[in-house]
């Protein structure tokens, strides 16, 4: 098989940038079968995306979001980040930005349905499912690709959606740096006796983060980040005891929890790859950029990719070759600063708010304060999040 695009992981980001690419043929190699939507009864997936306005008018106009059962979106109105000295508090709200939400919260089962269906209304595009890529070569022409059933497959760029860990990335050999942030994240989602009224809080505690974020109903998404032992610790409690424990850790801002569906819980780190192309190949979501969960900006980050990809490519002239380094550079240089700007935030956060260090905390704590008395800093912090 020959296309112009062979997209290998369906992930996400991987599977928006093979909608986005309308005018080439694309082949997208899935390792596992295509997603079932999740029943709208269903009880929500522990895994959830808060997804930027600016994000959701670009899967709006790839008619994928409009997929998505309006029962399984959630819109945050208002965001409370509280300091870890019980009076720091800063407060984001929708209304006074101008703006009707600060993001859309999705679970991961229903984005990757709505994704699946899109773009099995999309023409020229192959969905290879139970694909893995075993071996990469970049040609003067073209890429080819050897799958592990013995499949042979070429294309003119090749785009490595395949995750942080992405094999691919490593048979290009691109380098990338990892830093492990020596956290677990906890993910759960309870019923709170308390209306979320469509807030998403956090709370920094000195080197853990809790985030609760609001779900439809009177639901919330919890996303604990703490050091190892402590998740393990977490995730050992029976479903009473962890409620109680959230309860204490949130203030008992929403009342009562009880436990929907068992805790799950994943490493974090950070991942920079060295490199965004290579001959043949471009690197997009994770398999180019891993960042704390803190800020809820990964898949947001991955998105941009996508869509950044997607506009370059689409606006080539004729005689341009798409997998060539020096037309891929197009698209290195327009997410260099974006990615470099993100991950700097969110790391140069996680150091601020995961410190035990008393002054820092006391900095921490005054600029939380501060900032919320400087309208103008709220609202470059806001804008960008947003997107």
């Amino acid at each position: 098989m020959k296309v112009d695009v062979a997209v290998v992981g369906a992930g996400l980001v991987g599977l928006a940038f093979a909608r986005a690419a309308q005018a080439l043929s694309v082949a997208v190699l899935a390792p596992q079968p295509a997603p079932l939507a999740p029943a709208p009864d269903a009880a929500f997936g522990a895994r959830i995306y808060a997804i930027s306005p600016g994000n959701v008018e670009f899967l709006r106009a790839l008619r994928v979001w409009q997929q998505i059962p309006e029962q399984r979106l959630t819109p945050v109105h208002a965001m409370q980040v509280y300091g870890d000295d019980g009076r720091a508090r800063l407060d984001f709200d929708a209304y006074r930005a101008g703006v009707g939400e600060l993001a859309w919260i999705v679970e991961d089962a229903a984005l990757q349905a709505a994704l699946w269906t899109a773009l099995q209304h999309r023409e020229h595009c192959a969905l290879l499912t139970a694909a893995r890529c075993a071996a990469f070569e970049a040609r003067e022409d073209e890429a080819r690709l050897r799958l592990e059933d013995g499949r042979a497959l070429g294309a003119r760029l090749v785009v490595a959606a395949d995750g942080a860990q992405s094999p691919l990335r490593e048979m290009a050999g691109i380098e990338a740096r990892l830093q492990p942030y020596g956290q677990h994240a906890v993910v759960a989602n309870f019923a709170c006796e308390r209306p979320h009224r469509n807030i998403a809080r956090q709370w920094f505690q000195g080197g853990p983060i809790l985030a609760l974020l609001p779900l439809p109903g009177a639901q919330v998404s919890m996303v604990w980040s703490l050091p190892e032992r402590a998740a393990q610790r977490v995730l050992a409690l029976d479903a009473e005891a962890l409620c109680r424990a959230v309860e204490a850790a949130s203030h008992g801002a929403l009342g009562a929890l009880s436990l929907v569906g068992a805790p799950q819980t994943f490493p974090l780190r950070r991942i920079a790859a060295r490199r965004l192309v290579a001959p043949r190949l471009a690197l997009i979501g994770d398999a180019a950029h891993v960042v704390h969960p803190l800020a809820g900006q990964g898949a947001n980050l991955g998105f941009q990719d996508a869509r950044a990809l997607a506009q370059v490519t689409a606006a080539r002239a004729p005689v341009d070759d798409i997998g060539a380094l020096r037309f891929l550079r197009r698209y290195e240089r327009a997410r260099a600063e974006p990615i470099l700007a993100m991950d700097a935030m969110v790391h140069g956060l996680f150091g601020l708010f995961g410190s035990s260090d008393l002054l820092i905390g006391r900095l921490r704590n005054f600029g939380l304060n501060l900032t919320g008395q400087l309208p103008v800093v709220k609202n470059l912090l806001m804008r960008q999040a947003i997107g």
